[in-house]
């Protein structure tokens, strides 16, 4: 495990600092998410002519696979800017007959639904919606906020995952294209968090302080999520945008343009607990500004400049009538008051490792599975 950082230290390239215990500097001061983005990243990230002509074989490879059939992919939509513009990218660049899917946690904005209705409706995609059971949902956030654990999002992260790769087995759908991209998340410190689909956590950490049986909460494994989906059911995970040139602000201005789309202030905040976990509870109670690895992102392709990014960290990470607001809509949903929602924010802080896990298991997994893929290449 990497050694912790002492003194305080900022990249000379973006804007990472020693929040993230495990970041190391080179001699020039350049951080090692700066690096991995050069040797590791950029040489996978195709914002260019061969990009698109990847993207196109692509696009006619999933055509005739689904020859005949009603979708012939998949798209989880959050209303948030990155599954937005896939899904115009998808319809209308490529020609695909994409099915939405919205997994419905409990805590969307007014605007994230808005937005998944202008876009589904302008492209005349259907959607299907799937609502978390929400006693279930509220019981597993009580548990992950008892747990004092950094990544509060795995509840919700869990479930959309696990039920959108669920609905497009048993609809025979075997392209899942996501939203997830090189140009806004080629940075993010292991560090802060940990693997959401790791269900043997969660559901231990649901043992530990949940109170409600857990019938309809959508889980799926490591094994499930590594080897069952890509292996012996054949799915196919594609990302277009690391394809193609994709500039969000671009995108933004072109989808608010075109469907009336309205930005929601911040990376993932089209969901209001997700907008609270970022701008709150990990830098207050952690140290964690989740806004130095999304303005890092965009540094290292060219998207912001670093004088910028500084800038707009000198702002606060929070707007204190918006988290007003916010804290007493979460208790209230919750149903616990703002005193006992405080109290559970202020929680010692634990580490994943602090629960069962199946972290050993992951990492022998990942390991087995490239050694049986550099064995299928002949490498």
């Amino acid at each position: 495990m990497p050694i912790e950082n002492s003194e305080y230290t900022i990249c000379t390239r973006c804007v990472m600092d020693t929040s993230d215990p495990w970041i190391s500097f080179d001699e020039h001061g350049v951080c090692n998410h700066c690096r991995n983005f050069e040797q590791n990243i950029k040489p996978n990230w195709f914002p260019n002519d061969q990009g698109q002509q990847k993207l196109i074989r692509i696009a006619n490879e999933i055509k005739s696979h689904s020859c005949g059939k009603e979708y012939d992919c998949i798209i989880g939509v959050s209303g948030g800017v990155d599954s937005s513009y896939l899904l115009y990218v998808a319809k209308e660049l490529l020609g695909l007959r994409p099915l939405a899917v919205h997994i419905d946690a409990g805590w969307n904005s007014e605007l994230a639904v808005r937005n998944i209705e202008s876009l589904t409706k302008g492209l005349n995609v259907d959607l299907f919606t799937y609502v978390v059971n929400w006693d279930e949902i509220r019981d597993m956030q009580l548990a992950y906020l008892q747990s004092s654990l950094a990544n509060q999002d795995v509840p919700q992260d869990h479930a959309f995952f696990a039920k959108l790769y669920e609905f497009a087995v048993n609809n025979r759908i075997k392209y899942v294209l996501t939203g997830s991209n090189f140009a806004t998340e080629s940075i993010l410190p292991k560090a802060w968090g940990y693997n959401p689909m790791d269900a043997r956590q969660m559901l231990a950490i649901h043992r530990k302080f949940g109170k409600e049986k857990l019938n309809d909460f959508p889980v799926s494994g490591l094994f499930r999520t590594y080897v069952y989906y890509p292996y012996i059911r054949q799915m196919k995970v594609v990302k277009p945008l690391n394809l193609m040139h994709y500039n969000v602000d671009e995108a933004i201005q072109f989808l608010s343009e075109r469907f009336g789309w309205v930005y929601y202030g911040g990376k993932h905040f089209e969901s209001r607990w997700t907008r609270f976990f970022q701008s709150y509870y990990l830098p207050v109670k952690f140290g964690f500004d989740k806004r130095r690895p999304h303005l890092s992102s965009l540094i290292v392709s060219g998207q912001r400049e670093r004088t910028y990014a500084m800038a707009e960290l000198q702002k606060p990470a929070f707007d204190q009538d918006t988290l007003r607001d916010d804290l007493n809509y979460i208790a209230k949903k919750l149903r616990i008051t703002p005193d006992e929602f405080r109290s559970l924010i202020e929680l010692p802080n634990k580490n994943f490792s602090d629960y069962e896990n199946n972290f050993a298991f992951e990492q022998a997994l990942r390991f087995g599975l490239l050694i049986a893929r550099k064995f299928r290449l002949g490498v």
